[in-house]
């Protein structure tokens, strides 16, 4: 039985210095960040929130059933999904020739081993165009188009294509850099055009990849184009900002449990779609 017995030092993490050293510089760091924020939690439970709070909590029981109140968030929640799917549309007509353009395996000049000095300076404007793209929140975007186009689906939709366009043509790019470059490297050398190349040397190892960020972000979208309704930009987030303006509790709870339903519908979609094309 002595024999089985693990020594004490055995049983010490080796590294519980390291460790130990990591978790106070965090909270070292994080401390002031969080002052600077006001982060104040303990406010919540103060009888000056509890009292609005459980009141309006209160006001969420029982949730509206009408049929024509029911009627009326199935149309918004069927408008939710078409923002978000027409803003994916909208996104992946940007974001794939922009990916294409930033992507330096199918750069002819590159195949010297450096890149020629305008292919790199164009290079180089779109990766900034897409990084300005998706620096703006659609939640920006979507505040102006609606000072342009007016309250209505559309500044939504195009709110979502153009955040989105940036993420999606980044990450793109990102995953045909890191794909082999060396049958892309082929095809061009034997006088294959770049299409041709991106279709026959980078899709082939990349197509699942892609697919699979797609469609989360798709599902990304649709929570994104349930907030953009706050703003004006039609859909689910809309009626359920005019409700709560009118202290409907009761129908807020409704499509509360109406938008948790599609979320959840949406990420079961894009679980087995991705499972598919793994």
């Amino acid at each position: 039985m002595g024999a089985l017995r693990t020594p004490a030092a055995a049983r010490r993490d080796p590294a519980w210095i390291g460790r130990l050293f990591a978790l106070l510089a965090t909270g070292v760091v994080a401390w002031p960040l969080l002052v600077l924020a006001e982060f104040k939690p303990w406010a919540l439970f103060s009888p000056e929130s509890l009292r609005p709070t459980l009141s309006f909590l209160g006001d969420f029981f029982p949730p509206r059933v009408e049929p024509e109140f029911l009627l009326l968030v199935a149309r918004e929640t069927w408008r939710t999904v078409a923002i978000a799917t027409a803003g994916i549309v909208l996104a992946l007509g940007w974001a794939i020739p922009l990916a294409l353009l930033a992507a330096r395996p199918l750069s002819v000049s590159a195949l010297s081993g450096r890149m020629a000095l305008l292919p790199a300076a164009v290079r180089q404007v779109v990766r900034w165009l897409l990084m300005l793209l998706r620096s703006v929140p659609e939640l920006i975007w979507a505040l102006i188009f609606v000072r342009v186009v007016g309250l209505g689906p559309t500044s939504g939709v195009l709110a979502i294509a153009l955040t989105y366009a940036g993420m999606l043509g980044k990450v793109y790019a990102e995953i045909l850099e890191s794909s082999d470059a060396q049958p892309t490297q082929n095809l061009l050398r034997n006088g294959s055009g770049r299409l041709q190349a991106f279709c026959y040397g980078l899709l082939p190892q990349s197509a699942t990849e892609l697919t699979s960020y797609t469609v989360y972000r798709w599902e990304c979208a649709i929570r994104s184009s349930a907030v953009l309704g706050f703003v004006g930009a039609g859909g689910l987030g809309q009626q359920m900002d005019a409700s709560m303006k009118m202290f409907n509790g009761s129908e807020v709870a409704t499509m509360l449990l109406v938008f948790m339903a599609l979320v959840w519908l949406a990420d079961r979609a894009s679980s087995l779609l991705r499972k598919a094309l793994a």
